[in-house]
C-alpha cells in the first residue's frame, strides 16, 4: 500500500491514474452510446436493452461503482496536477504563446468541471430520476423521450456533448502518450483516432437529443 501512495503522490503516477481511468471512460461511453441508440429501433429494443443491464445486481454495482471511484480518482488527479502546474509557475507570462498546444488541451479544465457537473445531474435525471419529470424504473424509452422533450434540458445535454467530444479529442491522444504508447509512425494514426471518437461518439449522443427534440422518437 506504501508504494501505491508514493506512485500516486508523484506527478507521472498522477497522469497514469488520469490515463488509466480516461481509457475506462472511453471505453464506458462508447458502449452506452452504442446501447443507448437502440432508442431508434423501438421501444421493445432499448428496455428491454436497460433491463438486461439491470439483470444482475452485482456486476451493475460494480460496474456504477468502478466508475463512480475513477470520476473521484481522475477529478483528484487533475485538481493536483493543476495546482502543481500554478505553483511552478506562481506568475502568468507576460504573452502567453497560444501555438504550442491545440485548443482541445486549453480547454480541458474547464470541460472537464462542465462534465463533472453533468455527470451529476445525468445520474439525478436518468438513474435516480429525482430531477426528471416522470421517471420510470422500467420504461426507459419513455424517460427518454420525456426527458430531452424539455428544451433547457436538451440544450444541457447537446453542451456537455461538445465538452465530451473536446475532452475525448485531447485525453484519447494523451492517454497513449501516457501510457508509453507512442511512435511517429503511429502517431498519425492515434491522431485519427482520436479525432473519429471525439466526433462519432457525442455525435451519437446529441442524435438522440434531437431525435426527440425534431419528433423522430416519440
Amino acid at each position: 500500500m506504501q508504494w501505491i501512495r508514493r506512485f500516486y503522490a508523484s506527478t507521472i503516477g498522477k497522469k497514469v491514474v488520469m490515463a488509466v481511468t480516461g481509457l475506462l471512460f472511453t471505453g464506458f461511453v462508447v458502449g452506452h452510446v452504442s446501447g443507448n441508440l437502440l432508442v431508434y429501433k423501438s421501444p421493445q429494443a432499448l428496455n428491454a436493452y436497460a433491463a438486461f443491464l439491470k439483470g444482475s445486481a452485482v456486476v451493475l454495482w460494480g460496474v456504477r461503482l468502478t466508475l463512480l471511484a475513477s470520476v473521484a480518482l481522475h477529478a483528484h488527479a487533475a485538481y493536483s496536477l493543476t495546482l502543481v502546474s500554478r505553483r511552478a509557475r506562481p506568475e502568468s507570462y507576460d504573452q502567453l504563446d497560444r501555438q504550442a498546444g491545440t485548443w482541445s488541451a486549453r480547454t480541458m479544465r474547464w470541460g472537464g468541471v462542465l462534465l463533472l457537473v453533468f455527470i451529476v445531474y445525468h445520474l439525478l435525471h436518468f438513474t435516480v430520476g429525482s430531477v426528471h419529470p416522470s421517471f420510470s424504473h422500467t420504461d426507459v424509452y419513455t424517460n427518454v423521450v420525456t426527458g430531452f422533450s424539455v428544451p433547457a434540458v436538451a440544450v444541457f445535454y447537446i453542451v456537455a456533448m461538445l465538452a465530451l467530444a473536446i475532452h475525448l479529442h485531447h485525453g484519447v491522444w494523451s492517454l497513449f502518450q501516457t501510457l508509453g504508447i507512442n511512435h511517429p509512425h503511429t502517431n498519425r494514426l492515434r491522431r485519427v483516432f482520436a479525432t473519429l471518437l471525439a466526433g462519432l461518439v457525442p455525435l451519437g449522443f446529441v442524435a438522440i437529443v434531437l431525435g426527440v427534440v425534431l419528433g423522430w422518437v416519440h
